[in-house]
Formats: structure tokens, sequence, C-alpha cells
């Protein structure tokens, strides 16, 4: 039996957005600092209207560092509600590491960023928000582990 217009429930309408992990030698993950923001996030954005997640996080990039990079291989997507934003989704790419002339030419051209860092994942519970933290860890383990993962707000799961 079809259910009628009037007893459908309503589709999830989640605002979704992608971002790329860069790591350097030593694991440690690229952070940038928005300055509208009080916490460092991963380079990212929310996705545009007919824009796949793959050519946002791409476009993100390019945006906030400056740098064409192919990005290419999913590492995370998770399922993350924001009690002020509502559904979320929330794509994470493996951006690989960036070779020294890539982090050289580095540039803020919007204002929306002013600074950017290679942090420890020991780190990354103090500079930024815990729902973030855990979607890097998990991203990180599953870009060691040469995998993608499905989280829940950040967690595997059970």
């Amino acid at each position: 039996m079809i259910d009628s217009a009037e007893n459908a429930r309503p589709f999830a309408t989640p605002r979704v957005a992608a971002g790329a992990l860069f790591v350097d030698d030593q694991d440690q993950v690229l952070l940038l600092h928005p300055t509208y923001k009080s916490y460092w996030e991963i380079p990212g954005g929310y996705i545009e209207a007919s824009e796949s997640p793959l050519d946002a996080c791409r476009r993100e990039v390019k945006e906030e560092l400056g740098l064409q990079v192919n990005v290419k291989s999913l590492l995370a997507i998770d399922w993350a509600p924001h009690p002020e934003e509502g559904d979320k989704m929330l794509f994470v790419f493996d951006g690989g590491k960036l070779s020294t002339e890539q982090l050289a030419a580095i540039k803020f051209a919007d204002g929306e960023i002013d600074e950017w860092s290679f942090v420890p994942e020991s780190r990354l519970d103090e500079l930024t928000v815990p729902r973030l933290a855990r979607r890097i860890r998990q991203a990180l383990q599953a870009r060691r582990q040469r995998r993608t993962v499905y989280l829940q707000e950040g967690a595997v799961p059970a």
C-alpha cells in the first residue's frame, strides 16, 4: 500500500559537507584556523546544490588553501546531527601528503582562514570540537588501514 502525501513520513534533508584530511610524515593532521570560529578545522565546507561531495572537497581546498589537489579516496562518512543545525552528513576524503612546494604555496585569499598547522593526534581535543576530533581520529585510523569507515557522531556504531 502506498502512503498518501498526508501520511508519508518526511525524507531526511541533511546539510552535507566534505573535507580533506592531509597529513605530514609524522601522521600529524593539517588543521586550519577560521577567523570566524573559536576552534580549528580540516579544510572543507558545505556542498553546494548539484555538487558532488568529491567536487565540493576539491573546491573547498582550492578556496581555503589556494591549492589544486587531486583528492580521491573516501575515508569516512559521518552521520552527525547537530543540536542547532539539524541532520548532517559529513564526508572526509584522503588528501594525502602535501609536497614542500605545495605547503609553501598555501595562501588564504578570502580572509576566512588566518593560520594553518600540522598537529599531532594528541592535541585534537584542545584545538577542535569533540565531534570533529572523533571524526578525524576515525579518518586517521581508516587511512592507516586503507579502508573507508561509516560513523555516527564520530564513532563506529555498535
